[in-house]
């Protein structure tokens, strides 16, 4: 990897000029290590990752330029506190350290964060979209944008084309959080006319959601509860089936107003968004915590993936789109290595081409990703993708006199939703 290229105080002469790493990784497993690697490249110039432990990166850093941020990884050691305490001595107190574990532990993150001046500590497993949110900012040295940590989290899924089984994808990750997670969870189709995303789960269309969108100063807290329909305890519909030949006058900003009172109602909204440039569509897209980008291993989707990448992303979006590689072997489709050195990068989430069991269960009304399989592997994989919900749980500065020496901690940090 290449070295940090950012500004370096002037050596006098005859003096050798040591650069310092924007960001140096000491991680212990290859999971944690792309998660780290593919979560943070997005936001900072420069990032190298090894695979070691805390020990081993302590004993490597006696003889390294401290970097500007450093991740270690604690997992599996004993005396955790103490290895970090032996940490501090061998790196500077500007140094802003980043730790992973697999402690879930509230009061061991408070010995971290307040006793030892680590600026964050996530617990494995690692997501991608958890490591830039978290880890991100502490890297950026701003906080954590507090509007994306109050309420419930948006996922916006698309397709690259018609057809690639969006509305699946979309339908199968709602069920597993509200289902399996057990996690207020809501199907959102904005498609009034053609969506068929309650269908999938076999729940209700009503008039409400129309409504909605053309008068969205009736949208509160009671209209979202009762415009949404129960398909289980902890997983509701909202959609329309609206006739074609009434064209509906939507208001500008019901996106905005409607996303607003369903995240005081539901931990997640899962949004089946088409991806038409209709401006309630691109709406929906850049309010979204997440956006997720289903493809098919045909060229037209990969194509189509390419420019859709390209979009801008939206104000809590702290990551590009995580994309979706579904019907993988399907006959005469592309290849994943095809598609990946096409698109220049790795495919996010990969869901087997398994017609039978998915087209079964969409005639059935039921979730395709409640069978064992590929395909539910795949759901799954999505999950932790994008199951990281902000709480808004408050915390304080770190002790400045902490071994660190690190400075400020987030006003607030975003953990997984109880």
């Amino acid at each position: 990897m290449a070295q940090n290229t950012l500004a370096q105080p002037q050596a006098e002469t005859g003096q050798k000029v040591v650069e310092r790493s924007t960001v140096l990784g000491f991680v212990t497993d290859a999971d944690s290590e792309l998660a780290v690697r593919e979560g943070m490249a997005e936001l900072v110039p420069s990032i190298q990752i090894k695979r070691a432990s805390i020990r081993q990166a302590t004993a490597m850093l006696r003889k390294l330029p401290s970097p500007e941020v450093l991740v270690v990884d604690i997992t599996g050691e004993d005396a955790p506190l103490a290895a970090l305490h032996d940490l501090s001595e061998v790196v500077e107190p500007s140094t802003r350290v980043l730790v992973v574990g697999d402690r879930v532990d509230m009061n061991f993150y408070r010995s971290l964060t307040r006793d030892l001046g680590v600026a964050e500590y996530l617990y494995k497993p690692l997501a991608k979209e958890m490591v830039a949110r978290m880890f991100g900012p502490a890297c950026l040295q701003r906080p954590v944008a507090s509007g994306a940590l109050q309420g419930g989290r948006i996922v916006a899924v698309s397709g690259a084309c018609g057809g690639v089984g969006t509305t699946t994808v979309a339908a199968n990750l709602a069920w597993y959080l509200g289902e399996e997670l057990k996690r207020h969870t809501l199907l959102f189709d904005p498609d009034i006319y053609t969506g068929n995303a309650a269908m999938m789960l076999g729940g209700r269309t009503g008039t409400g959601l129309r409504l909605a969108l053309e008068t969205p100063s009736r949208i509160d807290e009671l209209f979202v509860e009762r415009a949404a329909q129960p398909v289980t305890e902890r997983l509701s519909v909202l959609a329309g089936d609206e006739k074609v030949t009434e064209a509906a006058d939507i208001a500008e900003g019901a996106g905005r107003a409607l996303l607003a009172a369903l995240r005081r109602r539901y931990n997640f909204v899962v949004a089946d968004v088409p991806s038409s440039p209709v401006p309630v569509y691109r709406e929906l897209l850049m309010l979204a915590h997440q956006r997720v980008l289903v493809m098919d291993p045909t060229l037209a989707a990969m194509r189509n993936t390419l420019r859709l990448l390209a979009l801008p992303t939206g104000p809590d979006q702290v990551r590009r789109a995580v994309v979706v590689l579904n019907r993988l072997g399907q006959p005469g489709g592309l290849t994943r290595p095809q598609i990946e050195e096409a698109l220049e990068m790795a495919i996010d989430v990969v869901i087997p081409y398994q017609p039978r069991q998915v087209g079964t269960a969409a005639t059935m009304g039921t979730p395709a990703s409640i069978a064992n399989g590929g395909f539910r592997n795949g759901i799954l994989s999505l999950a932790r993708e994008v199951a990281f919900v902000g709480d808004g749980t408050q915390t304080t500065k770190p002790n400045s006199s902490g071994p660190f020496g690190l400075g400020k901690l987030f006003d607030k940090l975003s953990g997984r939703s109880e």
